[in-house]
């Protein structure tokens, strides 16, 4: 009996009517090579050309990604083409899971998969599965490289994953060879890219937001994007091991998550979630030991000379010196005192000893003092990046640390390649950091990791890792001869850098003169530099200056008030390069807080309190531009006053150049 297809229609809409299906899901089962997101506005799409794998991806049935190709080159074979399509497989999850710390506690992980394997067509018939999740702000896949007959140890020489655009996109980015990643984000075309590192952010000219990043980087080397030079299609550059291979590996094993945010705002690039949801979950068991804080430091003095690192007359690590900070970080309720210099190594910056204090630092007197002032010290573990010295000492260094109950280590590899010729970005560098965060795991010790390579959501699996820099900080402000960071710097890096992971700018200088370097200084407003703790994000910031130049300055009152971990975050209005405004709810408390930030362009900002409790009255510290603030010519200028709000106030606040506003709201 045949069945026209008029009646084949009629029996399908039947059974739609009968069991309650939508339209959506049976289309996508009768398409098996289409997965879509939760919400329905995202497809993506598999297919094969002449043998390669390829993928294409539209939001709101509107191009954003035309026909991507992927695969590999492998040492002596390539691994790209003459594929087929074995199998594919769809499921989706739905979760909310709880963070440790972070910019809230809850985090939902809703998304639909599609698994596609594909098999090689000749004699090798190897095997290789592309994992797609699709969330409602964009998607992730990764490959998957299953047990099988002919494939077993593998050198990866090139990944081939396309991100191919549809269209010219205005980006920001920062070269691949930046050194650290600690550059000046710039604004240009995909046209006018070279090889940029991720994470790379996009505006189209349809009003979206795009942000191409890694999730999940283990034993792996980070992927950076290069351009192809006649179109805007941008391809995977995996960072090289000295010798030019990218990855070693062997089956089975994944890669990390190649991950695309689609968004319609730059604020809602800030709050997705999709990278932490791409990596695994916490593996630690109990974390109460993690705890997020704001310390104090002896840094700043060192940049500004008033200190040294290596042993001397005028050594900032001595037991007297440090122990006046404690005092300070008791008086106004920091949690901990960073102290570096203290160790042996700093006089020829070669072999570090990680147990071995200078003679006039008493790290038991320095410690039991900070226990009975409820401060805690920070240590500080420079490697200069001598990786080899560092391991062979590590486990010990951590035990003589947690001996004396120092529980947060801040990890510096300042200096060239790691030991000289490795990329901190290639698959050793990788292997190296995950070696440290995993062994000051052991030792329920947090890490602050310093010269890293770019975060891609580890934190959820190893919440230990709390942050790390990998970002042109303040302390470029105090040293670099170019004068310091631009007053747009902080306007970009949110929605860049920021997006990467938790981010260690340590914001907080009070004093604009620099008597090293006079025409180097803090190219901002003392309002901005308070407003920087909110917009900022770190579970672990240092206020960055002496302390001397706090006291008795009562702006120095919201630093000290301002948390470091949050239950709640909103982006109430931003434009990448020119202005970000940042509301964070207190986890501990009732209280939130905000920071509005602007670049070199004076402004007035709307600040819409709509994320306030509705029918709840709120009293409102603000601290802003005073009358002829400005930047360049007097950044002092600060007005604290007090007015009582609620969720339908809009308070108008205006910004001297590179200025800001930084409020607390306290409920009734």
């Amino acid at each position: 009996m045949k069945i026209k297809c008029r009646d084949l229609l009629k029996i399908l809409t039947f059974f739609i009517i009968l069991f309650g299906l939508s339209p959506t899901i049976v289309a996508q089962n009768l398409k098996k090579n289409i997965v879509k997101s939760p919400d329905g506005t995202i497809t993506l799409e598999v297919g094969t050309n002449q043998g390669k794998v390829f993928y294409k991806v539209s939001k709101d049935k509107k191009s954003i990604l035309n026909e991507s190709y992927l695969g590999f080159e492998l040492k002596g074979n390539s691994f790209k083409d003459n594929f087929s399509i074995k199998n594919i497989s769809h499921s989706k999850f739905d979760e909310t899971w709880q963070q440790t710390w972070g910019e809230e506690i809850n985090v939902r992980n809703h998304y639909n998969e599609m698994k596609v394997s594909v098999k090689e067509n000749s004699k090798l018939t190897r095997e290789l599965v592309i994992n797609f999740r699709v969330f409602d702000d964009g998607f992730g896949f990764r490959y998957e490289f299953p047990e099988q007959k002919n494939l077993k140890e593998f050198i990866i020489m090139d990944e081939l994953t396309e991100f191919n655009f549809a269209d010219g996109h205005k980006t920001w980015s920062i070269p691949y060879n930046t050194a650290f990643y600690e550059g000046l984000y710039k604004s240009n075309p995909i046209s006018k890219l070279d090889t940029v590192a991720t994470p790379l952010t996009m505006e189209t000219k349809n009003g979206l937001f795009l942000t191409v990043h890694q999730a999940n980087l283990t034993d792996y080397a980070s992927m950076n994007l290069a351009r192809d030079k006649k179109s805007t299609k941008l391809k995977a550059y995996l960072t090289p091991w000295a010798t030019g291979e990218k990855v070693f590996t062997k089956v089975p094993s994944t890669t990390p998550w190649r991950t695309v945010i689609i968004a319609k705002s730059a604020g809602d690039l800030m709050l997705s979630r999709l990278m932490l949801n791409l990596n695994e979950p916490n593996k630690l068991g109990d974390v109460s030991w993690i705890k997020p804080g704001r310390y104090i430091g002896i840094w700043w003095a060192i940049h500004m000379e008033k200190y040294t690192w290596k042993a001397g007359p005028n050594h900032g690590a001595k037991t007297e010196n440090v122990l006046r900070y404690i005092d300070f970080a008791a008086k106004h309720n920091f949690s901990g005192v960073l102290v570096e210099g203290w160790n042996k190594g700093w006089e020829d910056w070669k072999d570090f000893q990680f147990s071995e204090p200078y003679p006039d630092f008493d790290i038991k007197k320095i410690t039991d003092y900070a226990k009975s002032k409820n401060v805690t010290l920070i240590g500080h573990h420079e490697t200069a990046g001598n990786t080899i010295n560092y391991e062979n000492q590590m486990s010990d260094a951590f035990a003589y640390y947690k001996k004396y109950g120092v529980d947060i280590v801040k990890t510096g590899y300042v200096g060239g390649k790691l030991d000289g010729k490795q990329l901190h970005s290639s698959q050793y560098g990788v292997r190296h950091y995950r070696k440290v965060i995993e062994e000051a795991a052991k030792h329920k010790i947090m890490i602050d990791n310093h010269e890293p390579v770019m975060p891609t959501g580890l934190q959820r699996t190893l919440p230990n890792l709390m942050t790390q820099e990998g970002v042109r900080g303040q302390e470029w402000d105090a040293w670099s001869k170019d004068g310091g960071n631009p007053p747009e710097h902080t306007t970009i890096i949110p929605f860049t850098r920021g997006l990467a992971g938790p981010t260690d700018f340590t914001p907080g200088t009070f004093n604009f003169t620099n008597p090293v370097l006079p025409n180097t200084k803090v190219h901002t407003t003392l309002a901005k530099q308070l407003a920087l703790s909110v917009v900022i994000y770190s579970p672990l910031q240092m206020a960055s200056d002496m302390i001397e130049n706090y006291e008795n300055n009562p702006a120095f009152e919201f630093i000290t008030n301002c948390p470091t971990d949050w239950s709640k975050t909103v982006v109430p209005d931003a434009k990448i390069g020119e202005f970000v405004t940042i509301a964070r709810k207190d986890k501990a408390s009732e209280k939130w807080f905000l920071g509005s930030i602007t670049n070199k362009d004076a402004r007035t900002v709307k600040l819409d309190l709509r994320f306030l409790d509705a029918g709840k009255k709120y009293k409102a510290k603000i601290f802003r531009d005073g009358k002829d603030a400005d930047y360049e010519k007097n950044p002092y200028p600060i007005i604290i006053e007090e007015k009582e709000v609620n969720s339908k106030t809009i308070l108008s606040v205006d910004l001297a150049r590179s200025g800001g506003v930084a409020i607390i709201f306290t409920k009734f």
